[in-house]
């Protein structure tokens, strides 16, 4: 059930930055995949452990980095980022021990980041967005 309302309100983001026309813009997806790898730093902040932190603010700031590069040269960089980041929340569990982490966040940040990241994919695809 879970995954059935994850990916129902995914749609409904995603939709919503269709509707609006945020989409259109190159300054969009960079923050969003920004945001969506600072989730895990959060969670972390709430962890009763604190080496988590700066595993945590590592793995973000290489998300960062390629929000960053991605939005300065060209937006296959952040689409691919942000569907790979929908895999690393796959395997987190088993690279990462953050008790701060809900036990339904991984599958709801998959399903949206792959959603976004195929958003721009076909966004990009269709010339609706400049890749550069």
């Amino acid at each position: 059930m879970e995954y059935a309302i994850d990916l129902l309100l995914s749609l409904a983001v995603a939709g919503l930055a269709v509707s609006l026309g945020l989409d259109r813009e190159r300054a969009f997806y960079p923050p969003v995949l920004i945001v969506i790898a600072s989730y895990y730093v959060l969670f972390a902040l709430m962890a009763p452990t604190g080496h988590v932190l700066g595993i945590e603010i590592a793995v973000a700031s290489g998300f960062l980095l390629c929000a960053v590069i991605g939005y300065k040269t060209n937006l296959w960089l952040i689409a691919i980022a942000t569907m790979g980041h929908g895999a690393f929340d796959i395997i987190h569990y088993f690279l990462i021990e953050n008790p701060g982490v809900p036990r339904w966040w991984p599958a709801f940040c998959s399903i949206i980041d792959v959603i976004l990241g195929g958003l721009l994919v076909v966004r990009l695809m269709g010339r609706r967005i400049a890749a550069r």
